[in-house]
């Protein structure tokens, strides 16, 4: 495993799992299990994926068992723009989500979208990291111009940025402004999210194939060789373990610029943060009463 180390000193390893959209909480614990068990330390869950008590009943139960420390282990979760109204709904869902995983305190929160009254939320998360109950914050889906505002105006910037990039939209520009605040990049969907055709394209196959890797093993070592720290999501115990196995072949140069031609650029997305209807539905959206 490699390491990126934040801006506050902290390292956080290169490549996580993801449980979006394991809403079933068997399964959601099942497979953070397995994640842990194959070597995963970085989990990472969310307020609004329902999920948090199971990922917490997951990490305990790892625990238990001596297959790692809680200090060995990197949580994330995330506050949904429910609670990003004002200073202290965003106090409040900060102490939710650490009473639902049943921890004392996340390796990492982010603002899930830079909607509402951000700037307020992220004054709690300031004083919640002073307080020591997040040992990291950051953001989610904050695009180079919102980012940019945000670093020139907050006392504490983000140390984190999460967002979608893969060969099909490979976010240059996001990366160059994170790397200039000094914000880690991390990538949700960093496989593609299923929207593509990666495991048949011809190119990516060779590219495997030379290295005696899978597509998706190639396609995450991208993404890690140019800096970015990847969260892949799979609740097959295959797949969970060979995502993982992605450390030990290096792309030359020339596999990195292939990959890198498939870009589509914004419409290679799979959510169009710049479309209206995206935006309301992210504002209307209740986790809770």
């Amino acid at each position: 495993m490699e390491y990126k180390v934040l801006s506050n000193g902290i390292k956080v390893p290169m490549e996580g799992f993801g449980v979006f959209q394991v809403r079933d909480k068997e399964e959601c614990k099942r497979s953070v299990l397995e994640a842990i068990r194959a070597g995963y330390r970085l989990i990472d869950t969310a307020a609004s994926y329902t999920n948090e008590d199971a990922v917490g009943e997951a990490v305990r139960e790892a625990i238990a068992e001596g297959i790692c420390t809680r200090e060995e282990l990197f949580i994330t979760s995330k506050m949904w723009v429910q609670d990003m109204q004002n200073y202290d709904m965003a106090k409040k869902a900060i102490d939710t989500s650490l009473h639902t995983l049943g921890l004392e305190y996340l390796d990492l929160y982010l603002l899930h979208q830079a909607m509402k009254d951000y700037f307020s939320a992220w004054r709690a998360m300031e004083d919640a990291y002073r307080e020591g109950k997040l040992r990291a914050i950051g953001v989610s889906n904050f695009y180079p111009h919102i980012l940019t505002n945000f670093c020139e105006t907050v006392e504490i910037r983000p140390m984190v940025n999460q967002v979608e990039t893969h060969p099909y939209f490979t976010q240059e520009q996001a990366l160059a402004t994170m790397n200039y605040y000094g914000v880690v990049p991390e990538a949700w969907a960093p496989l593609g999210g299923g929207r593509y055709s990666p495991f048949t394209d011809e190119m990516l196959l060779g590219i495997a194939a030379a290295h005696g890797k899978s597509v998706g093993q190639v396609i995450l070592r991208w993404n890690v060789q140019r800096g970015v720290v990847v969260i892949p999501k799979s609740t097959h115990k295959e797949r969970i373990e060979e995502n993982f196995h992605i450390w030990d072949f290096t792309l030359s140069d020339e596999d990195m610029a292939k990959i890198s031609s498939l870009d589509m650029g914004y419409q290679g997305t799979a959510v169009k943060h710049f479309d209206p209807e995206f935006i309301r539905m992210c504002t209307g959206r209740k986790i809770h009463d």
